[in-house]
């Protein structure tokens, strides 16, 4: 029954991928969203996955690999990792990711970044990495980021399509729209590195408070939501020639 509804889906809400090629002498940015222990490593916590999956592993390698790629060109990369304080809860998500501890991060295959000169790392403790980025002065960590590194294109990845991926997004794109993050242009989302998690319905009838979702629905979604607010979804990265004047 899942899979006639994700093709019924597919077919209503058809999404158009492109394949990117990003130019040497347009500044990219990368941002990795929450790609942690906690919702990417089997049986790291509460929202960790219970068995391997596929569409997690996936994201991870394409992630990891994207890594290298600006890593090597001394490309700006932030990292947001979910970081919560244990006396302040995330309803209706049980305590997970909590400060401090091994869920909040980076997975193995992603800890060598934090020893790039070139990779901002911001720990927040909300859904919405752009306003998790916002100091108690009123500064905001991201914006800052953008503007310093004159960032004309974001490419976002990460953890879950649907929720962290599409909330820091949707903020990105207002904040654009508005002229708060100039000179960025374009926010692309790679769909082969993103994804989110798996809750049958007859797994969420049986805890309490658990609402269903369907990995691969919920992931066609997020993609979808984000292309409406005007991001362009991706299912090939390059890197190619500069732009020709």
């Amino acid at each position: 029954m899942v899979s006639q509804a994700i093709d019924l889906l597919r077919n209503e809400l058809p999404l158009e991928q492109e394949s990117v090629v990003l130019p040497e002498d347009v500044v990219t940015g990368l941002v990795l969203v929450d790609i942690i222990n906690g919702f990417c490593t089997v049986g790291a916590g509460n929202l960790a996955p219970r068995e391997p999956n596929r569409q997690i592993s996936g994201m991870i390698n394409e992630s990891a690999r994207l890594a290298r790629l600006f890593c090597e060109k001394k490309l700006p990369v932030m990292a947001f990792l979910d970081s919560h304080h244990a006396d302040k809860p995330e309803d209706p998500y049980p305590p997970h990711c909590i400060a401090g501890t091994d869920e909040s991060n980076l997975v193995p295959a992603l800890q060598w970044i934090e020893k790039e000169t070139n990779v901002t790392i911001r720990r927040k403790d909300c859904y919405d990495g752009y306003l998790g980025s916002i100091e108690a002065d009123g500064s905001n960590v991201f914006v800052d980021w953008v503007k310093n590194n004159q960032i004309k294109t974001l490419l976002v990845v990460g953890v879950c399509t649907d929720i962290c991926v599409l909330d820091f997004v949707c903020s990105t794109l207002s904040a654009r729209n508005r002229g708060f993050l100039s000179p960025l242009q374009d926010v692309m989302v790679y769909s082969r590195a993103c994804a989110t998690f798996d809750v049958p319905l007859h797994i969420a009838k049986n805890i309490k408070g658990a609402l269903p979702h369907p990995q691969e629905l919920m992931h066609h979604v997020g993609l979808y939501m984000a292309k409406e607010r005007g991001a362009k979804i991706t299912n090939e990265v390059s890197f190619g020639a500069p732009n020709k004047p």
